[in-house]
């Protein structure tokens, strides 16, 4: 049994050989490459490192560096410095009291708080009674936060009511935080004044009445300058018009609903001429708050009127033409300073002298 096993351990070995021999071969010849190998690395002979020199390798420095335009200032961005803080604006919501200088006017004031003319007429009734001619120096007004009127509580008074008179919904006067209404609770004293914002109302007309020429004797209830006459006849206007000053801009009220004429800047004594030719039927003192005053009759259903005059130059009846002088500026009647108080009127209704002047 054992011989036939070493028997076929034998065969199988002779079997094997061819290859074992062939792996050892490989294996040898690996070997001796790798020894070739080696030996023919070691005899390379090493060499020096180069030292490299800037006359070895040049390097054009100037042509390394970015090119920049010459600089000039030109587009400079330049800062202004501020040394004060910034606070966020609050609008104002409280009453301002103003007092009047020399020269004010409504419009002149109304534009200096950013509001509207009307406004300051509503919130001063008690002073002015809707008549911005009645204005003073040393006056003390009432200055709103925004455009709308000022009114004080009576006993009685509804929110509903008060707001329903002023055209306003009863919220914009509740919740106006200038009020100080408690909107829980909301009682309002007698006696208090309240802002109404956007609020309107009618307002007291203060008018020469149209004085024709035919009818001229209407003019002596308006005070010393009224006339008496009949004039039918005498000159007719052109139908157009000139400047009745020098000057061709406002000093004072501009055309709007409180003041139906516009205030033209002209010195004391500056000459005023006819805009037009035609009769006069008002010359001299008024008692309308125009002080002086000259109204023409231009005989074709148009009317011009002169106030606050230092010094009248024409009579009752007398034709003038246009361009011809009736008198000279001043600053009589209600007035803060010298200027031309100047209307224009045609078939007895209010024309805004800005639409018919050169």
């Amino acid at each position: 049994m054992a011989d036939s096993s070493i028997n076929i351990w034998g065969k199988q070995l002779r079997r094997s050989a061819p290859l074992l021999f062939g792996l050892v071969g490989l294996l040898a010849a690996t070997w001796a490459v790798w020894l070739n190998l080696s030996s023919t690395h070691a005899v390379i002979p090493s060499s020096p490192t180069p030292v490299l020199t800037q006359t070895e390798i040049p390097i054009d420095v100037e042509g390394l560096l970015p090119k920049y335009l010459p600089f000039d200032g030109s587009d400079l961005i330049s800062r202004q410095i501020d040394l004060y803080t910034q606070f966020p604006h609050r609008s104002r919501v409280e009453v301002l009291r103003y007092t009047v200088q020399d020269g004010d006017a409504i419009f002149v004031i109304a534009r200096k708080f950013n509001l509207e003319p009307e406004t300051l007429l509503w919130g001063n009734y008690d002073v002015l009674n809707d008549d911005p001619h009645l204005l003073r120096p040393g006056q003390e007004l009432n200055i709103l936060p925004v455009d709308g009127t000022y009114y004080q509580w009576q006993a009685g008074d509804s929110l509903e009511a008060v707001a329903h008179s002023f055209g306003v919904e009863p919220e914009q006067i509740l919740e106006w935080p200038g009020n100080g209404i408690d909107l829980i609770d909301p009682v309002i004293g007698p006696g208090s004044w309240l802002v109404v914002p956007g609020g309107k109302r009618a307002m007291r007309q203060w008018l020469v009445p149209t004085i024709a020429r035919g009818r001229a004797g209407v003019g002596a209830a308006l005070g010393p300058g009224g006339c008496t006459g009949d004039y039918s006849g005498g000159a007719v206007g052109t139908g157009g018009f000139i400047w009745p000053a020098a000057n061709h801009y406002i000093s004072g009220n501009d055309y709007w609903s409180g003041h139906l004429a516009i205030d033209i800047a002209a010195g004391l004594g500056a000459p005023i001429w006819a805009a037009d030719g035609g009769v006069i039927v008002f010359a001299g003192w008024s008692n309308v708050g125009y002080g002086y005053m000259v109204m023409l009759d231009h005989g074709n259903g148009w009317q011009t009127l002169y106030g606050h005059l230092s010094q009248v130059d024409v009579v009752c009846g007398q034709s003038v033409a246009q361009g011809q002088r009736i008198g000279l500026a001043g600053s009589t009647g209600n007035s803060t300073g010298p200027h031309l108080h100047f209307e224009i009127r045609f078939e007895g209704g209010f024309i805004n002298p800005w639409y018919v002047l050169p």
